[in-house]
């Protein structure tokens, strides 16, 4: 679950700012349907955090108390309600079915067997309330971009950001590619100017092909409704950069 990647909370929203595109797409299906929303994989409540303050009942869900401690406090901050459950999307029961359930920003991808997939279908199921719905973004695997997973360590200038408290940091990257796996197996370093490598964490993430989707979908109880190719909800082709597909129970 690449546990130590995800507890350097603060870094992580440093380096990867709100995507206001996903969540206006996430918020707009989350007030159409109104009631209760669950986020699985809910990370620092990017997402989650605009919603409730929408006045919508909502729970996150994930794996890293670094992740939902950061979470709770910037709920606080802005005087937004929201409930933080630590737990496994691969296997959970909260007691109550939802009306709206979200797994956003490739969270989906730490799961990297197809029983664990198919597991949290199950689980996701067996939550929705009549009439609701799961939607979750995957990005799109490309073969040239698993090819260029050679081991290699490369800084990623589009990954860099500005610390308040260490100033400019600096993401290495280097990553294989597990063909038999599926799996993208990496190691970031991030370093400034005057402290190299001052974190090193593994991240792994598993790649979805588009033809496998809808039969892991199916396996777990839930029927693929519609699939679109970005945030502007345009359908999903073979070069869309994401997979952002809308489920319901089968």
């Amino acid at each position: 679950m690449s546990e130590a990647f995800y507890s350097h909370a603060r870094l992580y929203d440093l380096m990867f700012p709100v995507s206001w595109p996903a969540v206006d797409f996430y918020r707009t299906e989350a007030i159409r349907h109104g009631g209760s929303v669950l986020e699985l994989g809910c990370g620092t409540g990017q997402k989650l955090i605009p919603i409730a303050s929408d006045g919508l009942a909502c729970v996150g869900l994930d794996f890293s108390s670094d992740m939902l401690a950061e979470a709770q406090r910037k709920a606080n901050e802005r005087g937004v309600a929201a409930e933080w459950i630590q737990g496994d999307m691969r296997a959970f029961d909260l007691g109550r079915t939802f009306d709206f359930v979200f797994i956003t920003a490739n969270s989906l991808l730490h799961l990297h067997e197809a029983g664990d997939l198919v597991s949290c279908f199950q689980s996701v199921r067996r939550h929705l309330a009549p009439g609701a719905r799961l939607v979750f973004d995957v990005f799109n695997p490309g073969v040239r971009q698993l090819a260029e997973a050679d081991g290699v360590r490369r800084t990623r200038e589009s990954l860099s950001f500005l610390d308040p408290d260490r100033g400019n940091v600096s993401v290495d990257i280097a990553e294989t590619y597990d063909a038999s796996a599926q799996v993208t197996r990496g190691t970031w370093h991030f370093s400034t100017d005057s402290e190299s490598d001052f974190v090193v964490a593994p991240l792994e993430i598993r790649s979805i092909f588009p033809q496998e989707l809808p039969l892991l979908i199916s396996l777990g109880g839930l029927r693929l409704v519609e699939r679109f190719g970005d945030w502007s909800s345009r359908p999903f082709e073979a070069d869309s950069p994401l997979q952002l597909c809308l489920c319901e129970p089968a």
